[in-house]
């Protein structure tokens, strides 16, 4: 699956004092993990692992970024209630707010990357190229492989 992404569409970021875009990652590994507050699988799944890559991050050319991706219960998930979550959770790897074009309940980025739901899991090789996309939660052992594979091949 090595396909060229469309940029994400992000209306706020956390953790992160500029805006962070796909395009100023290229020469890194970039995992992005698609959430909801409020997505069970997310929350038991999802942000722990993204969590656990963030940490291993730091000692690889790895960048972890956060989606917060809301196509439901939109008055509950506004960015303030994010922001308590990202505290409660300790989550200190970047999370971007999935922009939303007016009169639309699917965020942009949701439409742009025909992601079916949260979570959804994304990984880019290092020249920018999309190698997975995953609905649902994904494996470590099976994340781990993909991120190796496109580890060693920045190396090589």
């Amino acid at each position: 699956m090595q396909t060229t992404p469309i940029e994400w569409s992000v209306s706020q970021w956390f953790n992160t004092d500029s805006t962070t875009t796909l395009e100023q990652l290229k020469g890194r590994v970039v995992v992005v993990g698609a959430f909801q507050m409020l997505c069970p699988g997310c929350v038991a799944h999802s942000i722990p692992q993204l969590k656990k890559l963030h940490a291993m991050s730091r000692s690889l050319p790895l960048t972890v970024i956060g989606l917060h991706t809301v196509f439901e219960h939109h008055q509950a998930m506004q960015p303030h209630a994010l922001k308590a979550f990202i505290h409660e959770y300790q989550l200190s790897f970047p999370i971007g707010v999935a922009a939303h074009e007016e009169n639309n309940l699917m965020p942009k980025t949701m439409e742009d990357w025909q992601m079916r739901g949260t979570p959804s899991t994304f990984v880019f090789a290092t020249n920018g190229d999309l190698c997975l996309h995953e609905f649902g939660h994904v494996d470590d052992l099976v994340l781990g492989v993909v991120i190796g594979q496109q580890l060693m091949s920045a190396n090589a």
